[in-house]
């Protein structure tokens, strides 16, 4: 027996087409929605992706730097030390097999806190930016200290390097004068490239400075 369950009446058809018309006409507005130009700090925030932790949007990173290796030298000594030190009762007594246990204790023990020292010294770092000098110094296991200064604060830089030791080692020290106080950073690793490098961060911010008073004026 025929029915007509299985034929398109005009009136389902129809209703077919302007179902399809209005999912048609949905997409165009969605896609219309999706191309239109983005506001520019919307687009900035969207593409954003920072290099590191409380990096704002319309910062740039200049370049980051550590203390030179020598700063950690107590590690060096936490390892040498006890290792000598240990080491003494087997010298005196040689036929003690069990005295080797003691020199073995020792450099385990310094080697534990070479980590420690290393670990502290790997993680206090200098973040300079367009904006701002950012010294993270670590505390500790868990601890740490956060300390930042804006580039426009920053009366004056010089640096200074300690004699025969800082000349062989490229080592010194850089010393950033504010309206509030110095910012003293000791064992620096090439300091006179790090020093011009601040110099030229520096230079760039009072020039946008200069710039922006001019505009205004």
């Amino acid at each position: 027996m025929f029915t007509g369950a299985g034929r398109n009446t005009p009136g389902l058809v129809v209703g077919r087409t302007l179902v399809g018309l209005g999912v048609a006409v949905d997409r165009i507005l969605y896609n219309d929605l999706m191309d239109q130009p983005k506001d520019k700090n919307q687009q900035q925030n969207e593409e954003f992706e920072p290099q590191f932790d409380g990096q704002r949007p319309d910062e740039e990173l200049l370049f980051i730097f550590r203390r030179h290796i020598i700063a950690m030298r107590k590690g060096f000594y936490w390892v040498l030390v006890p290792l000598a030190i240990t080491s003494i009762p087997y010298l005196i007594w040689p036929n003690t097999l069990w005295l080797l246990w003691l020199p073995v204790a020792g450099f385990g023990l310094g080697l534990l806190m070479f980590i420690y020292h290393f670990l502290m010294w790997f993680y206090t770092y200098y973040i300079v930016t367009d904006q701002r000098i950012r010294q993270v110094t670590q505390r500790g296991f868990f601890g740490k200290d956060v300390v930042e200064l804006k580039l426009s604060k920053i009366q004056n830089i010089s640096y200074n390097i300690p004699g025969f030791s800082g000349e062989i080692f490229r080592f010194g020290t850089i010393i950033i004068q504010t309206f509030v106080g110095d910012l003293v950073i000791r064992y620096v690793e090439r300091p006179d490239h790090t020093y011009n490098r601040l110099q030229d961060a520096i230079n760039t911010v009072d020039s946008q400075e200069d710039d922006y008073e001019v505009t205004e004026n």
